[in-house]
């Protein structure tokens, strides 16, 4: 498994680095974002470390721009920050997971391990499918209606894949925490924000959703021919 490392700490660096490496883990490493924007377009890693504070270019726009270029690779951000509004930004630009310093290491290597279980299982659903109105290509991180390309975030994705691999069956909540969010940083509330959103890109009507229904007091369901 190949991890990088984006953080501009050189002893916070060094130090995840030796105990990643210590652990099995291949570990490349960057001191700044656009140096660390860099590796990620050019190599394949199974997962990113990303600080968010740091030189160049920020931890929230490396996660962006990563995103735009459809990678998927799991990103956990590292952040001295505590504040919730930066925990909801980093969710819905596409990070699986959020790590507020100080930290412990058999923290973070839990983390590390939930992410990476949680990316091989989602893996299963592959090729291109209709979903209400939108076609959807859950390999390449791709949506479009009527050839115009629909735009969707990482966690959008993420969650549209989790619904439509348990399409005809009710989803609770409580599944969609733990396996879509890893049941960190995020509340129910987070979850019925990215269903409105979803409807609106794959209903006819948004309003009086046919596709993805919400099952009262317990979670969602998609509902789907394929």
């Amino acid at each position: 498994m190949r991890i990088l490392i984006i953080e501009d700490e050189p002893k916070m660096q060094m130090g995840l680095k030796d105990n990643l490496e210590f652990e099995g883990y291949e570990v490349d490493s960057s001191n700044n974002g656009e140096d660390g924007l860099k590796k990620i377009l050019e190599n394949k890693f199974d997962l990113i470390l990303l600080d968010v504070m740091l030189p160049k270019l920020s931890g929230f726009d490396v996660c962006r721009k990563t995103r735009e270029q459809k990678i998927a690779t799991p990103i956990i951000l590292l952040t001295a920050k505590g504040e919730e509004i930066d925990k909801i930004i980093g969710l819905e630009i596409g990070a699986d997971d959020y790590v507020t310093k100080p930290f412990s290491l058999r923290e973070l290597l839990a983390r590390i391990k939930a992410v990476l279980r949680r990316a091989e299982k989602s893996v299963g659903v592959s090729g291109i499918v209709m979903i209400g109105r939108t076609e959807v290509n859950f390999a390449s991180y791709n949506a479009f209606e009527e050839g115009i390309s629909v735009q969707m975030s990482h966690k959008e994705f993420e969650l549209l894949k989790y619904l439509y691999n348990n399409r005809n069956q009710t989803v609770n909540r409580d599944d969609l925490l733990k396996n879509v969010w890893g049941d960190i940083f995020t509340t129910s509330r987070t979850i019925d924000n990215f269903i409105v959103k979803l409807r609106q890109k794959i209903e006819t009507d948004p309003n009086n959703p046919k596709v993805i229904l919400t099952v009262h007091g317990i979670g969602y369901k998609l509902i789907a021919m394929q």
